[in-house]
């Protein structure tokens, strides 16, 4: 007796004298999909973070601020794998800020677990300006307040982690700004450099209002940054 397939065979069995039925074929199952989890107010914090943290010295107070950043890895194992900030915490011996400092690391921790784009926490934290004036941090760095400094804490963070992408200058502009340092280097005496000095750059160099750096100095009739490369003349 000829029987014809209308469909693909999909498998086969050897029937048995004891068993005459043909048991239905289970088909394979569908590999799962992974939904991709992003960084919401609803992700559960797990039992271990991984972070850093920064330490901020300065002028103002005899007791250093310590800055920890934790992350949480979204994704694991994945391409989809993300490494986003999920809280920070500010300690100090200095008891007299306690109450902002509380305040602040409550309020950056929500905006972390809130999700999305929080780089703009950097900026506008950096944008906080003391009415009793700022300090200069070693290497010629000017912060306006310890707030900024805190801004800088978090942006350095973000850079680390790949969510904040900075410009770097490319090889052609660093040998023009280091031939720009030797002629002008060339042109102080040492005369005019009184003892030593945290600042990488010259002495009489003023503040660049771009990177905040005491490091413009006017060479060939033009005012030029030598950390950033900011100059008026283009």
């Amino acid at each position: 007796m000829k029987i014809k397939l209308d469909q693909k065979i999909i498998g086969y069995q050897v029937l048995s004298p004891s068993n005459d039925a043909v048991p239905p074929i289970a088909p394979e199952p569908e590999p799962l999909v992974r939904a991709i989890e992003l960084m919401t107010e609803h992700v559960s914090r797990p039992d271990e973070l991984y972070g850093s943290t920064y330490k901020i010295k300065t002028p103002q107070s005899e007791h250093a601020l310590y800055i920890t950043i934790n992350d949480i890895i979204l994704n694991p194992n994945t391409d989809n794998e993300q490494r986003r900030p999920f809280e920070i915490f500010i300690n100090s011996k200095n008891m007299e800020q306690f109450q902002w400092v509380v305040a602040l690391t409550r309020v950056i921790s929500a905006v972390f677990r809130k999700g999305g784009d929080c780089t703009f926490l950097a900026e506008e934290l950096k944008a906080v300006f003391d009415p009793q004036g700022g300090y200069f941090k070693r290497g010629g760095k000017f912060m306006p307040s310890l707030v900024a400094e805190i801004g800088e804490a978090i942006e350095q963070h973000l850079t680390k982690i790949g969510m904040i992408q900075v410009a770097e200058l490319g090889e052609h502009q660093k040998d023009i700004l280091a031939e720009k340092r030797a002629k002008y280097d060339s042109r102080i005496s040492s005369a005019d450099n009184n003892g030593e000095t945290d600042n990488a750059f010259p002495p009489s160099a003023s503040l660049c209002q771009k990177c905040m750096t005491k490091a413009t100095i006017l060479m060939d009739g033009c005012m030029t940054c030598l950390n950033c490369g900011e100059s008026k003349c283009g």
